[in-house]
C-alpha cells in the first residue's frame, strides 16, 4: 500500500496534535452534510456521536483560552489525541486500510503534540494566550475541514 493513500490520515493526525477534538468534529460535520468517509466506521453513523463530537470540538476551542487549561501533553490530553486521531485516521484511510490509517494518525499526533505545544508557548510569550489560541484555532480548524473535505471528495469521484 503506498503511503500516499494514507496521507489524509497522517494530516488529520497532525490536526489532532494541536486540537484533539477538531478531527472528530470535522468528520461529524461532513457526515451531517451527507458525505461519506473512505474508511468504514459504523460509529460515525450514530447521531449521538456526530452531535457529541461537534459539541466537544466547539467546547475545546473555548476551553483552550482559559488560563487554567492544561497542556495538551498531559495524560488526558494525549489520550484524547490518540482516540480522536485513531478514529479520524481510520475513517479517512482507504476502505480495508482503516487499521493502518489509525496507526499513522496516532503516530503523527502524539509526537507532534509536543512540537505544537512548544510553538504555542512561544507564540503565547509574544502575543498572549487568547490571541495565539485564536490564530491556532483558525489554522487548525481550517486544516481539519480541508483535509476531511479533500479525503471525502476523492471517495465520490
Amino acid at each position: 500500500m503506498p503511503i500516499r493513500s494514507l496521507l489524509s490520515s497522517v494530516l488529520i493526525g497532525a490536526v489532532a496534535s494541536a486540537r484533539s477534538m477538531t478531527p472528530m468534529a470535522s468528520i461529524a460535520l461532513a457526515r451531517l452534510a451527507g458525505r461519506r468517509t473512505p474508511g468504514q466506521l459504523f460509529l460515525l453513523d450514530r447521531p449521538l456521536f456526530k452531535f457529541g463530537a461537534m459539541a466537544m470540538g466547539v467546547g475545546e476551542l473555548f476551553g483552550d483560552k482559559m488560563k487554567t487549561a492544561p497542556d495538551r501533553t498531559v495524560a488526558l490530553g494525549l489520550t484524547a489525541r490518540v482516540a480522536s486521531a485513531g478514529i479520524a485516521g481510520a475513517a479517512l484511510a482507504p476502505h480495508g486500510s482503516e487499521c493502518a490509517g489509525a496507526t499513522v494518525a496516532v503516530a503523527t499526533a502524539v509526537p507532534l503534540a509536543y512540537a505544537t505545544l512548544a510553538a504555542r508557548k512561544r507564540a503565547m510569550s509574544r502575543i498572549g494566550q487568547t490571541r495565539s489560541g485564536l490564530i491556532e484555532d483558525a489554522l487548525v480548524v481550517a486544516a481539519g475541514l480541508a483535509i476531511v473535505a479533500l479525503a471525502m471528495r476523492r471517495t465520490r469521484e
